[in-house]
């Protein structure tokens, strides 16, 4: 027991980069607009979303990193019947919207919606093409909903 009456209660103030590496808290920091992943302080694999594990060497030695939202398509497919909340937004066959995996400069491989681009006519987009990250906001019942979008650089 210690002098102060906190028996055995203990204190602790943990900062941003010590929150669990979990799909919550990587939407928390979508939801701030921030896109984080792990790194693994063994041997420097990075991951987007986090992982707790590194799956290259099996390390739990892994630390927050902001990831720079830089990267290039690496596949994508023009959707007109999607999910009812695509519906939603307005899209539809007439009004088509990509989803898109892009190549992070960091290494991993990640989706979102691919905007500025002429969903219309897909033949128009190029693998390869640099991309840089958008925070798409969604207003659903009076709270914004924040997803991962990627733009042309």
């Amino acid at each position: 027991m210690r002098g102060d009456n906190l028996s055995e209660i203990e204190v602790y103030i943990v900062s941003e980069n010590e929150k669990e590496f979990t799909m919550e808290s990587y939407l928390e920091y979508l939801q701030s607009k921030k896109l984080m992943g792990s790194k693994c302080k063994d041997c420097g694999e990075t991951y987007v979303p986090s992982r707790k594990l590194c799956i290259k060497c099996n390390s739990t030695n892994l630390e927050w990193i902001e990831m720079s939202g830089n990267g290039k398509i690496a596949a994508y497919s023009c959707i007109g019947v999607g999910t009812s909340f695509m519906a939603a937004k307005g899209y539809s066959i007439k009004n088509p919207y990509c989803f898109s995996v892009i190549k992070l400069e960091e290494g991993p491989l990640i989706s979102g919606q691919l905007i500025g681009v002429d969903e219309k006519h897909p033949d128009t987009i190029k693998i390869g093409t640099s991309v840089k990250v958008k925070f798409l906001e969604t207003d659903l019942k009076g709270e914004t909903r924040v997803d991962l979008g990627f733009e042309p650089a």
